[in-house]
């Protein structure tokens, strides 16, 4: 099923230009909050993907046990370990708090694992960046968190989760799904049992949701501006095209998609560029169609080269052609006047 040509214009207008107008750091600072003594490929993986996609700044705030190994994997990434185990979230809280002020979104999850000192501070992370109006994307162990305290994001409407059939049916029984909802409906309920949250349901195709006509969304803590006024249902599928093999860290590089993009609309919202005529409200679902459909290409490409033993790491020197792929040369700017 092709996406709507009024979606894709919109997501278009979301990429910041290549002409020479933007400052370091009007394209997108992202952050991404994991990485314990277990897990360094995830974090790295949604970061330098961030990087890969145009964002121009990317950092990752994890704990000492993995900062050593992330820094020796890029020197592009900008590591931050402050999540220390014998540290409390009230300890950390002001420089978390001073950190998260200089990014456009934090991702949350890849290689959070679930000890209970990263789930404390994905917590703080998650209500440091409500209360400020920051974008956010949840993956992995960050959902975790989530199916226990869903309260945590309940009617926060900048916020995308992206669930792998696991989490899925987590989030499902939650909500109280029926299951007798038809599979491609489930998202759709879930997002309006969380408040309007956009819901990502990765798959043999990708299912994005958005409702937010229930009780549950809430436009008094939203910080959208045009939210009040706004009840709205979408859905859209995304049948691009993927590779023959899914890697393991391909829903890291997804996760560092979408808040690429988010990423570029705070940039939009901000007034770095474009004519300021989307509603931040679109942010979260044109963010969520984005990423589904270049990180599915990028999949694409890359089995296309490796086959069998294709593997994530392969994945992101291939980003940059599956960009043009997608939404054309021009995004690329005008490599003939260099």
């Amino acid at each position: 099923m092709p996406i709507p040509k009024t979606l894709l214009e919109q997501i278009k207008q979301l990429i910041p230009p290549l002409n020479g107008t933007l400052h370091k750091g009007q394209s997108g600072r992202v952050g991404v909050l994991g990485g314990a003594l277990d897990y360094t490929g995830a974090p790295f993986f949604a970061a330098m993907s961030a990087l890969r996609f145009g964002a121009d700044l990317s950092h990752v705030i994890c704990s000492p046990t993995a900062a050593g190994a992330i820094k020796s994997y890029s020197p592009d990434l900008i590591v931050h370990p402050i999540l220390r185990e014998e540290l409390s979230p009230g300890d950390v809280k002001p420089e978390l708090s001073s950190l998260l002020s200089r990014l456009h979104v934090l991702i949350i999850g890849p290689g959070l694992g679930r000890e209970p000192y990263m789930q404390n501070y994905a917590k703080l992370a998650v209500t440091l960046a409500r209360e400020s109006g920051m974008f956010l994307v949840l993956d992995a162990d960050a959902l975790f968190l989530i199916g226990k305290e869903p309260e945590l994001i309940k009617g926060y409407r900048r916020v995308v989760l992206t669930p792998n059939v696991v989490e899925f049916k987590r989030l499902s029984e939650y909500v109280g799904v029926d299951p007798s909802t038809p599979p491609d409906k489930r998202a759709e309920v879930i997002s309006k049992g969380l408040g309007g949250v956009a819901i990502l349901q990765k798959g043999a195709k990708d299912i994005i949701a958005i409702d937010t006509t229930g009780d549950a969304a809430d436009t008094e803590k939203s910080h959208l501006k045009d939210e009040a006024k706004e009840k709205t249902k979408e859905i859209v599928e995304v049948d691009v095209e993927g590779g023959l093999k899914r890697c393991g860290g391909q829903g890291d590089i997804l996760s560092g998609a979408v808040g690429t993009f988010l990423a570029f609309g705070k940039c939009y919202e901000d007034g770095a560029f474009g004519d300021g005529k989307i509603a931040a409200s679109r942010m979260p679902l044109l963010a969520a169609v984005a990423g589904s459909m270049v990180t599915r290409n990028t999949s694409r490409l890359a089995f296309q080269k490796q086959g069998r033993g294709l593997v994530t790491q392969d994945m992101l020197g291939e980003i940059g052609k599956s960009f043009s792929e997608v939404f054309g040369e021009e995004t690329q700017g005008d490599k003939g006047k260099l």
